[in-house]
Protein backbone atom coordinates (compact mmCIF):
# COMPACT_ATOMS: atom_id res chain seq x y z
CA UNK A 1 0.00 0.00 0.00
CA UNK A 2 2.60 2.18 0.70
CA UNK A 3 4.45 1.97 -2.24
CA UNK A 4 1.32 2.79 -4.14
CA UNK A 5 1.30 5.94 -2.40
CA UNK A 6 4.86 6.89 -3.11
CA UNK A 7 3.50 5.96 -6.94
CA UNK A 8 0.51 8.27 -6.64
CA UNK A 9 2.61 10.66 -5.25
CA UNK A 10 4.97 10.33 -8.42
CA UNK A 11 1.71 10.15 -10.68
CA UNK A 12 0.32 13.14 -9.27
CA UNK A 13 3.32 15.64 -10.50
CA UNK A 14 2.96 14.84 -13.65
CA UNK A 15 -0.64 15.81 -13.76
CA UNK A 16 -0.60 20.36 -14.88
CA UNK A 17 -1.77 22.09 -12.12
CA UNK A 18 0.03 20.66 -9.49
CA UNK A 19 0.97 22.07 -5.80
CA UNK A 20 4.30 23.38 -6.16
CA UNK A 21 7.21 20.86 -4.15
CA UNK A 22 7.94 22.00 -1.16
CA UNK A 23 10.68 20.13 1.83
CA UNK A 24 9.33 20.78 5.29
CA UNK A 25 11.16 23.23 7.02
CA UNK A 26 13.74 21.31 9.02
CA UNK A 27 14.82 23.90 11.32
CA UNK A 28 13.50 22.77 14.20
CA UNK A 29 14.67 19.07 13.71
CA UNK A 30 18.58 20.85 12.89
CA UNK A 31 18.33 22.19 16.23
CA UNK A 32 17.66 18.81 17.84
CA UNK A 33 20.50 17.35 15.86
CA UNK A 34 23.24 19.91 16.65
CA UNK A 35 21.88 20.28 20.58
CA UNK A 36 21.81 15.77 21.38
CA UNK A 37 24.12 14.73 18.41
CA UNK A 38 27.91 14.03 19.91
CA UNK A 39 31.01 12.67 18.27
CA UNK A 40 32.38 9.73 20.67
CA UNK A 41 33.38 6.23 21.53
CA UNK A 42 31.01 3.62 22.75
CA UNK A 43 31.90 0.05 23.25
CA UNK A 44 35.12 0.83 21.97
CA UNK A 45 33.74 2.08 18.49
CA UNK A 46 33.73 5.66 17.14
CA UNK A 47 30.14 6.78 16.29
CA UNK A 48 27.80 10.04 16.67
CA UNK A 49 26.12 9.57 20.22
CA UNK A 50 22.58 10.35 20.84
CA UNK A 51 21.12 11.55 24.03
CA UNK A 52 17.98 10.00 24.43
CA UNK A 53 16.82 11.22 27.80
CA UNK A 54 17.91 14.62 26.61
CA UNK A 55 15.64 14.77 23.35
CA UNK A 56 12.87 13.16 25.26
CA UNK A 57 12.42 16.37 27.61
CA UNK A 58 13.25 18.87 24.56
CA UNK A 59 9.93 21.03 24.00
CA UNK A 60 11.72 20.52 20.15
CA UNK A 61 10.72 17.06 20.42
CA UNK A 62 7.21 16.82 20.16
CA UNK A 63 7.07 19.59 17.28
CA UNK A 64 9.73 17.60 15.25
CA UNK A 65 7.44 14.19 15.64
CA UNK A 66 4.41 16.45 14.71
CA UNK A 67 6.21 17.70 11.48
CA UNK A 68 6.92 14.43 9.93
CA UNK A 69 3.44 12.81 10.85
CA UNK A 70 1.44 15.79 9.66
CA UNK A 71 3.45 16.80 6.44
CA UNK A 72 1.35 16.40 3.30
CA UNK A 73 3.42 13.46 1.26
CA UNK A 74 1.60 14.96 -1.91
CA UNK A 75 3.93 18.19 -1.65
CA UNK A 76 6.94 15.37 -2.77
CA UNK A 77 7.75 16.08 -6.25
CA UNK A 78 10.78 14.32 -7.11
CA UNK A 79 12.74 10.96 -6.23
CA UNK A 80 15.61 13.22 -4.19
CA UNK A 81 13.07 14.55 -2.35
CA UNK A 82 10.45 11.67 -1.21
CA UNK A 83 14.05 10.05 -0.98
CA UNK A 84 15.42 12.66 1.34
CA UNK A 85 11.94 12.73 3.64
CA UNK A 86 11.76 8.97 4.12
CA UNK A 87 15.36 9.19 5.42
CA UNK A 88 14.41 11.54 7.83
CA UNK A 89 11.20 10.12 8.40
CA UNK A 90 12.68 6.68 9.44
CA UNK A 91 15.52 8.47 11.60
CA UNK A 92 13.26 10.27 13.49
CA UNK A 93 10.75 7.34 14.26
CA UNK A 94 13.62 5.28 14.97
CA UNK A 95 14.04 7.81 17.62
CA UNK A 96 10.49 7.86 19.10
CA UNK A 97 10.94 3.96 19.06
CA UNK A 98 13.30 4.48 21.68
CA UNK A 99 12.17 7.39 23.41
CA UNK A 100 8.74 6.10 23.86
CA UNK A 101 9.96 2.69 25.33
CA UNK A 102 13.11 4.48 27.48
CA UNK A 103 14.78 3.34 29.19
CA UNK A 104 16.62 0.03 27.20
CA UNK A 105 19.82 -1.48 26.41
CA UNK A 106 18.70 -2.23 22.34
CA UNK A 107 16.03 -1.03 20.19
CA UNK A 108 15.36 -4.77 19.64
CA UNK A 109 13.86 -4.63 23.29
CA UNK A 110 11.26 -2.10 22.30
CA UNK A 111 9.85 -5.43 20.76
CA UNK A 112 8.33 -8.40 21.80
CA UNK A 113 8.37 -11.82 21.80
CA UNK A 114 5.62 -12.49 18.69
CA UNK A 115 6.54 -9.20 17.38
CA UNK A 116 9.72 -7.45 16.54
CA UNK A 117 10.33 -3.70 16.97
CA UNK A 118 10.48 -3.56 13.23
CA UNK A 119 7.21 -4.50 12.95
CA UNK A 120 5.57 -2.53 15.52
CA UNK A 121 3.54 1.15 15.06
CA UNK A 122 6.22 3.89 15.59
CA UNK A 123 3.95 6.67 13.99
CA UNK A 124 1.60 8.15 11.13
CA UNK A 125 2.66 9.15 7.54
CA UNK A 126 0.57 10.38 5.29
CA UNK A 127 -2.51 9.77 7.82
CA UNK A 128 -1.83 6.25 8.25
CA UNK A 129 0.22 3.96 10.79
CA UNK A 130 3.83 2.72 9.83
CA UNK A 131 6.26 0.68 10.94
CA UNK A 132 10.04 1.07 10.24
CA UNK A 133 10.27 -2.33 8.36
CA UNK A 134 7.31 -0.13 5.83
CA UNK A 135 9.40 2.87 5.31
CA UNK A 136 12.84 0.48 4.55
CA UNK A 137 11.49 -1.73 2.77
CA UNK A 138 8.39 -0.91 0.75
CA UNK A 139 9.15 2.97 0.28
CA UNK A 140 13.07 3.57 0.22
CA UNK A 141 14.62 0.19 -1.25
CA UNK A 142 11.79 0.11 -4.18
CA UNK A 143 13.21 3.75 -5.16
CA UNK A 144 16.87 2.29 -6.01
CA UNK A 145 18.99 4.09 -4.19
CA UNK A 146 21.39 1.41 -2.29
CA UNK A 147 23.18 4.50 0.22
CA UNK A 148 20.10 4.93 2.12
CA UNK A 149 21.60 1.46 3.79
CA UNK A 150 24.42 3.50 5.15
CA UNK A 151 21.73 6.76 5.97
CA UNK A 152 19.29 4.92 8.21
CA UNK A 153 20.06 5.21 11.34
CA UNK A 154 18.64 1.76 13.88
CA UNK A 155 19.63 3.58 16.50
CA UNK A 156 22.39 1.03 17.59
CA UNK A 157 26.31 1.09 17.85
CA UNK A 158 26.92 -0.61 14.36
CA UNK A 159 24.59 1.35 12.29
CA UNK A 160 26.01 4.34 10.13
CA UNK A 161 26.17 7.40 12.24
CA UNK A 162 23.37 9.92 12.80
CA UNK A 163 24.60 13.27 10.84
CA UNK A 164 24.09 16.20 12.85
CA UNK A 165 22.06 17.45 9.81
CA UNK A 166 18.92 16.50 7.89
CA UNK A 167 18.59 15.03 4.22
CA UNK A 168 17.68 17.97 1.77
CA UNK A 169 17.00 17.27 -1.48
CA UNK A 170 19.67 19.80 -3.21
CA UNK A 171 22.67 18.12 -1.54
CA UNK A 172 21.13 14.39 -1.07
CA UNK A 173 24.13 13.20 -3.39
CA UNK A 174 26.79 14.48 -1.26
CA UNK A 175 25.25 13.56 1.43
CA UNK A 176 25.05 10.42 0.58
CA UNK A 177 28.69 9.84 -0.97
CA UNK A 178 29.41 11.27 2.12
CA UNK A 179 27.87 9.23 4.02
CA UNK A 180 29.08 6.43 2.64
CA UNK A 181 32.95 7.29 2.86
CA UNK A 182 32.77 7.76 6.31
CA UNK A 183 30.94 3.90 7.52
CA UNK A 184 33.53 3.02 5.47
CA UNK A 185 36.43 4.78 7.05
CA UNK A 186 34.99 3.09 10.56
CA UNK A 187 37.23 0.55 10.84
CA UNK A 188 35.13 -0.96 14.17
CA UNK A 189 31.88 -0.83 12.55
CA UNK A 190 32.48 -0.06 8.75
CA UNK A 191 35.36 -1.84 7.44
CA UNK A 192 38.91 -3.21 7.97
CA UNK A 193 41.58 -5.15 6.12
CA UNK A 194 42.18 -7.53 8.34
CA UNK A 195 44.16 -11.30 8.51
CA UNK A 196 44.53 -10.92 4.84
CA UNK A 197 40.52 -10.19 4.27
CA UNK A 198 38.59 -6.46 3.60
CA UNK A 199 36.09 -6.97 6.44
CA UNK A 200 32.54 -5.08 6.47
CA UNK A 201 29.73 -4.68 7.80
CA UNK A 202 27.09 -7.32 7.75
CA UNK A 203 24.65 -4.88 5.80
CA UNK A 204 26.52 -5.90 2.83
CA UNK A 205 25.50 -9.33 3.24
CA UNK A 206 21.66 -8.33 4.10
CA UNK A 207 21.30 -5.87 1.30
CA UNK A 208 24.16 -7.44 -1.27
CA UNK A 209 21.47 -7.49 -3.66
CA UNK A 210 20.22 -3.73 -3.74
CA UNK A 211 24.36 -2.95 -4.19
CA UNK A 212 24.12 -5.02 -7.80
CA UNK A 213 22.79 -1.37 -9.18
CA UNK A 214 26.07 -0.08 -8.60
CA UNK A 215 28.31 -2.60 -9.64
CA UNK A 216 28.04 -4.47 -6.70
CA UNK A 217 29.22 -4.65 -2.88
CA UNK A 218 32.88 -4.88 -4.01
CA UNK A 219 32.35 -2.30 -6.63
CA UNK A 220 31.00 0.33 -4.66
CA UNK A 221 33.97 -0.24 -1.71
CA UNK A 222 36.72 0.77 -3.81
CA UNK A 223 34.34 3.59 -5.21
CA UNK A 224 34.76 5.06 -1.50
CA UNK A 225 37.86 3.38 -0.72
CA UNK A 226 40.39 3.37 -3.95
CA UNK A 227 43.26 2.40 -1.01
CA UNK A 228 42.27 -1.36 -0.88
CA UNK A 229 44.52 -3.70 -2.06
CA UNK A 230 43.14 -4.93 -5.39
CA UNK A 231 44.22 -8.71 -4.60
CA UNK A 232 41.91 -9.43 -1.47
CA UNK A 233 38.48 -10.42 -1.37
CA UNK A 234 35.87 -9.12 1.18
CA UNK A 235 33.56 -10.97 3.55
CA UNK A 236 30.78 -9.07 5.47
CA UNK A 237 31.14 -10.79 8.71
CA UNK A 238 32.03 -7.49 11.54
CA UNK A 239 30.21 -8.48 14.45
CA UNK A 240 26.94 -6.48 14.19
CA UNK A 241 26.59 -3.78 17.91
CA UNK A 242 22.73 -3.84 18.24
CA UNK A 243 23.39 -2.09 21.81
CA UNK A 244 21.91 1.84 21.86
CA UNK A 245 24.06 3.74 20.14
CA UNK A 246 23.33 6.45 22.99
CA UNK A 247 25.91 8.47 25.73
CA UNK A 248 24.59 6.26 28.30
CA UNK A 249 23.14 3.34 29.35
CA UNK A 250 19.51 2.62 28.83
CA UNK A 251 18.97 0.69 32.04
Amino acid sequence: MLRHLVLSITLWFSLPGHVSAQEPDWSEYVQLLKRHVSEGVRHETRLAQVDYRAIHTDPLWPRVVKLIQGYPLERLASREEQLSFYINAYNVLAIKMVVDHWPLESIKDAGGFFTSVWKLPVGRLGGRAVTLDEIEHRILRPMGEPRIHLAIVCASVSCPDLRDEPYVAARLDAQLDDQSRRFLDNPAKGLRVEDGVIRVSRIFDWFEDDFSRLGGVESFLRRYRADLPSELPWRADIPYDWRLNSTESGS
